[in-house]
């Protein structure tokens, strides 16, 4: 069966990580040096589309993830069937990121250590390190010995803290991925799991229904195995949280695609969080991301989380083509995993989620340049640029100021417009008192071009000076 172009895992050929990465640092423009990250991140509350950082300054979110960002994940990668999996070249992915600009991720994690793809052939897969020790006695599913539940795994918990301090040191936030459904749902993984019975020490089995796929482990179940389930989820949340609470790069993410009916579980996980972190030293932001299948943008809008990532809606919402810049007060981190799985997401996409004020993320596969993902990851950097140079905290959305419909505004001060295509527009500065500075970009070449000062107080007209999209940048000249 193909997957569904929404689902996480397309089958396509994938170039082997390490070449691509250093094709792709070898080819992308370089960074500017960056001080480390700072936080924890907060939602702005003067303009809650944005966050802050911890001195107050408005942050905007961007730039790509992939699987294998901290265990080391045969995942959709043909003919990676050795085990252990192929070593992940993580400090060559931070410095990709670095020289796109971009400044977010997420740090995926992947439940099972073997599973079989049937996205690259029906290969079997593997994946390590995991949370628990696996001590025995006896043997699990997969041979090795059995999980001991009550044993986290220093080597896993070690790797979580340095790769967040490796990517706070080069100005990038992640999220860290406490939970992964889509696998549960479209794999054989359940039966290597370490919550089923044949794979644990401790007696512990979530497939309460017994049909071998145990989608319950992602459920509330008011049962006694149902609750020592869950107070050893929680164990390991808490871990996670003692391991990484103190710094300041750091937001989570309660599972990836989990199911329709793990609604009142991810609500719970949310609210454990919170309170857990409530005593500590810091608090950090917690998102919850599209439930696939069954999920609705409702349910995210709803939620406790702070921040949240839908698909693609209905015409009203619209994330994909045309994206919904008031459907919700929430932050929004537009992420192409949920709207197109590894087949969407260019430019355009970009530019168009940037001025309606959402934060994007790109589903990546790290394949080399000249690519169909180049735009995208040029353009998260381009968007990037300008979140720096405006007044981030005082831009929102200004849709009817522009003929284009995208368009980012302090009115009166400064104004950020999106065309597409080359062509003539109106931008209304009838209330913009005094003259404004005027720059182009040209959003395919990466080049601004400065052009004529032009006065406020009036509706004018602009002509896109070259082909294709276009941003258009206007700031008062004091």
């Amino acid at each position: 069966m193909r997957p569904d172009p929404a689902c996480s895992h397309p089958a396509r050929r994938r170039t082997p990580l390490r070449l691509a990465l250093a094709a792709l640092c070898c080819c992308a423009a370089a960074a500017l040096a960056q001080r480390p990250a700072t936080g924890p991140l907060r939602v702005l509350t003067s303009n809650p589309r944005w966050l802050a950082d911890g001195s107050g300054k408005a942050v905007y979110l961007a730039g790509s993830h992939i699987w294998q960002s901290l265990q080391d994940n045969g995942l959709i990668i043909r003919g990676a069937v050795q085990n252990p999996p192929p070593r992940f070249d993580y400090d060559g992915y931070l410095r990709f990121l670095e020289r796109h600009n971009h400044n977010f991720f997420r740090l995926w994690r992947w439940e099972v250590p073997q599973w079989t793809d049937r996205f690259t052939g029906g290969e079997v897969k593997y994946c390590r390190p995991h949370p628990w020790l696996r001590t025995g006695p006896g043997r699990a599913s997969d041979g090795e010995p059995k999980f001991d539940l009550t044993r986290f795994n220093p080597e896993y918990f070690d790797r979580l803290r340095a790769r967040l301090i490796a990517a706070r040191d080069r100005a990038i936030y992640a999220a860290v991925m406490l939970f992964e459904g889509w696998e549960l749902q479209f794999t054989d993984g359940w039966k290597h799991h370490p919550f089923s019975g044949a794979n644990n020490v401790n007696g512990i089995d979530a497939d309460a229904n017994g049909d071998g796929r145990g989608l319950e482990y992602n459920t509330l179940l008011d049962s006694p195995m149902g609750r020592r389930v869950l107070q050893h989820q929680e164990a390991y949340v808490r871990k996670v949280i003692d391991t990484v609470n103190d710094l300041d790069n750091v937001l989570y993410e309660v599972c990836n695609e989990a199911f329709g009916d793990s609604t009142a579980w991810q609500y719970h996980i949310i609210r454990f969080v919170k309170e857990y972190e409530s005593r500590l030293p810091k608090q950090h932001l917690v998102g919850m991301t599209f439930q696939y299948k069954g999920g609705t943008n409702a349910i995210l809008y709803d939620s406790p989380a702070d921040w949240i990532s839908p698909n693609p809606g209905d015409q009203t919402q619209n994330y994909r083509e045309d994206p919904c810049s008031g459907c919700t007060a929430k932050v929004l981190v537009n992420d192409t995993d949920h709207l197109w799985g590894h087949t969407g997401g260019d430019n355009i996409w970009v530019w168009k989620s940037f001025t309606r004020g959402l934060n994007v993320l790109f589903m990546e596969e790290l394949l080399p340049s000249p690519v169909w993902q180049d735009s995208a990851r040029q353009a998260m950097g381009q968007t990037r640029r300008y979140a720096e140079r405006m007044n981030l905290a005082a831009m929102t959305p200004q849709e009817k100021l522009s003929a284009t419909r995208y368009c980012l505004a302090s009115r009166g001060q400064e104004y950020l417009v999106f065309q597409s295509n080359k062509g003539e527009f109106t931008l209304d500065l009838r209330d913009a008192s005094g003259t404004f500075s005027v720059e182009w970009l040209n959003i395919n070449a990466d080049r601004a071009i400065a052009a004529q000062p032009v006065e406020g107080g009036a509706v004018r007209t602009f002509t896109t000076p070259f082909p294709g999209p276009a941003a258009l940048y206007l700031k008062r000249v004091n």
